[in-house]
């Protein structure tokens, strides 16, 4: 493989990362600011009352996505197999 082709498996392999858990990640953040915005609104500086929520709608989320998620890194995971098998 030469530079180029490197660099190429670098770039794929950085946007299966952003796809798979960019929305996960995206989630967990609009989640946070609205309950930080809560807080700060109602003076409420409860560490529980910004944890729970976030983390039932995360694992709701990435239990939606699941299916999508899994698909993606099982495509990405085929094509690096079979690269790695054109590699003499």
């Amino acid at each position: 493989m030469d530079f180029d082709a490197n660099i190429e498996q670098l770039q794929l392999a950085y946007w299966n990362i952003l796809l798979t858990a960019g929305p996960v990640l995206g989630i967990a953040l609009a989640v946070g600011l609205f309950v930080g915005i809560i807080q700060a609104a109602t003076s409420i500086n409860e560490a529980t009352l910004s944890f729970v929520p976030k983390l039932a709608i995360v694992l709701i989320t990435m239990g939606l996505a699941s299916g999508f998620m899994m698909t993606n890194l099982t495509d990405y995971f085929t094509h690096v197999f079979d690269m790695v098998a054109s590699v003499r």
